[in-house]
């Protein structure tokens, strides 16, 4: 397991100890709690992809970079 793998390991518990919704794109609903972290957020093209977008009420709040 890569560095940045064992990071968003203990970043999807932190999260969820915290009481965030972690998913994936695939199975994304920004209303399925409060606070959601989608992980792997498409950016713009040519900028990549988040690690983790963070949504409040459904709204964009914040995101989180695995490194």
């Amino acid at each position: 397991m890569t560095p940045e793998q064992k990071a968003r390991v203990s970043i999807d518990a932190l999260l969820q100890q915290a009481g965030w919704h972690v998913c994936n794109m695939a199975d994304a609903n920004i209303h399925a709690a409060r606070g959601v972290a989608l992980r792997e957020f498409p950016l713009n093209t040519g900028f990549g992809f988040a690690d983790y977008l963070l949504y409040i009420d459904g709204k964009a709040a914040g995101l989180i970079e695995a490194k």
